[in-house]
């Protein structure tokens, strides 16, 4: 009987000669053009046949093609990827908007699954879960040191199906059962929504998923029901998503038939125009939209329409500089092939994808460098110059460049090392907090408006970090110690009243969403002084 090394050798070598003959046969026009394509593959299959005779140990050969295929689209470009069987089901997931399951947002803390906070309207919210809960048993058996992947397979299941677990809870010396029964899961899109105070609303986008264009509406009539008259609208770290999602929220906005955004690329479908609808958008409020170095790909799309035609003003840094399109094709094991069609443009026709020739290593990590913004002013002069609307300098060449340029506050490193560490101690702390005080506010305005974070109690979080070894500077921290009584008090609210109520409180020390309100007289001018009356 043939050996299975030797079956999986002929296999493979078969798929070659099968590319191989399909490629000759169906696609001439390719070797007009790269007639290097048949001695390659003729490579690859010497390379095969050497490295599965001669290697020191049998070869994983999913492994070894899979890398392969990786290091194929990483040659094109660093948005063109390969994306493996376990990979496409999670990235399905975000963008789908939807999974089935009890409905938390969790955390590995201490070895035991943590609930960051109940998804709002899930089966885990309606059961009772409460953030800081610990689950320490599913269907009685320990979920210590359990995996991230353990937990989806035990806590995930179809809609209809039940799960027992048992949770240990802060203040209670019992622990508490429960039978949820899993249901469908929405995964939002915006994560905040509410006025900052009697005519200012906010929204924070944080992806552009398949639901979004539908929350963003919803959450624009809440706030326009209370009384909105200018909107912030946030669109920091927001990594992109669906171009036809970013289409319809830049939409939103514009009350003329507009060019919202276009693309073009070598093969017929990647040409597309996407046009506004007049009836469809919101003309009579102020408009801010915030960016930073992370707000990628549709983010850029929403700023790039809001920018050229005159809508609103940009604050912030300049975004990431993703102006490539890409369509996903599945492949016959599941996995997925991404590769890039076309390029698209803002209504003005400016490009924003910025350079990738040194790389996709430094295509990223030049996004950490302090003094990005810096190397981008010093050499704006060479970059291609566009008109708005009304007749504004943008630029091309990389990103969308803010209006108004504010960068984050910066913290000290031990700071950093706190609010950023793995145990989310600010977290733990607040939760903990919230438990033993939870009956002292009847509700959130009263919270946000009565209560502080003390000197006493600022002091007595510092005593806990210290408790955790980790190595700080305590001068370090009293420097930052409004930032921090920050988080702790958002920390605190969001383990009372959800998520939506934890960046209702954080953004009391967001300096560029303060220093935003100083510019509404600014935003405002372009409902003055154009179509948008």
């Amino acid at each position: 009987m043939m050996a299975i090394k030797e079956k999986r050798f002929l296999f493979i070598l078969l798929i070659a000669s099968i590319a191989l003959l399909t490629i000759s046969a169906i696609t001439p026009a390719i070797y007009s053009k790269s007639k290097n394509i048949y001695e390659k593959i003729q490579v690859l299959n010497q390379i095969i046949t050497i490295v599965n005779e001669n290697y020191v140990e049998p070869v994983n050969w999913d492994e070894v093609m899979d890398g392969a295929f990786y290091g194929l689209l990483e040659r094109l470009d660093p948005h063109s990827a390969y994306i493996s069987k376990e990979r496409i089901e999670d990235i399905s997931e975000r963008f789908h908007g939807k999974f089935e399951g009890i409905g938390i947002e969790f955390d590995l803390l201490g070895g035991y699954i943590t609930v960051i906070s109940p998804i709002a309207g899930s089966p885990s919210e309606l059961a009772g879960l409460q953030p800081g809960d610990q689950i320490i048993e599913i269907e009685g058996e320990s979920a210590y040191k359990i995996t991230k992947d353990q937990v989806f397979k035990k806590l995930r299941g179809p809609k209809g199906t039940t799960v027992n677990i048992t949770v240990r809870r802060v203040g209670l010396e019992e622990p508490l059962h429960y039978q949820i029964t899993r249901d469908e899961i929405p995964i939002y899109s915006v994560t905040g929504a509410f006025m900052l105070d009697e005519k200012t609303g906010y929204i924070r986008l944080s992806r552009f998923a398949s639901t979004s264009s539908k929350e963003v509406e919803e959450a624009l009539q809440k706030l326009i029901n209370n009384g909105m008259t200018r909107l912030i609208f946030d669109l920091r770290t927001n990594s992109g998503g669906y171009l036809e999602q970013a289409a319809e929220i830049s939409d939103k906005f514009i009350t003329t038939r507009d060019t919202l955004v276009y693309t073009a690329g070598r093969i017929q479908d990647s040409h597309q125009i996407y046009l506004s609808n007049p009836d469809r958008g919101y003309g009579d409020f102020a408009l801010i939209v915030l960016i930073n170095r992370w707000s990628a790909s549709a983010s850029e799309i929403v700023a790039g329409a809001i920018q050229d035609l005159d809508r609103g003003l940009i604050i912030g840094e300049t975004s990431f500089g993703k102006g490539l399109v890409q369509r996903q094709w599945m492949l016959k094991d599941n996995s997925a092939l991404r590769v890039t069609i076309g390029r698209y443009y803002t209504p003005g026709g400016r490009l924003i994808q910025r350079p990738y020739s040194d790389g996709a290593h430094k295509y990223y990590t030049e996004l950490i460098d302090e003094n990005r913004e810096t190397r981008l002013d010093s050499v704006i002069k060479d970059r291609p110059k566009y008109k708005t609307r009304g007749g504004r300098i943008v630029y091309g060449g990389g990103g969308i460049t803010p209006d108004v340029y504010l960068t984050p506050k910066k913290v000290n490193v031990s700071t950093n090392r706190i609010v950023g560490h793995p145990e989310r101690l600010t977290f733990n702390w607040g939760t903990e907090f919230a438990s033993y005080h939870k009956d002292e506010w009847s509700s959130l305005s009263e919270f946000k408006g009565e209560f502080e974070i003390s000197d006493d109690l600022f002091f007595e979080f510092i005593s806990y970090v210290k408790e955790k070894n980790l190595k700080i500077n305590e001068e370090e921290i009293q420097k930052d110690q409004d930032y921090v009584k920050t988080i702790l008090k958002a920390q605190i609210a969001g383990a009372l009243w959800g998520k939506e109520a934890y960046y209702e409180i954080l953004i009391l020390s967001d300096n560029q969403i303060k220093e935003g309100f100083y510019h509404f007289d600014e935003a405002r001018k372009f409902i003055a002084n154009n179509q948008y009356e």
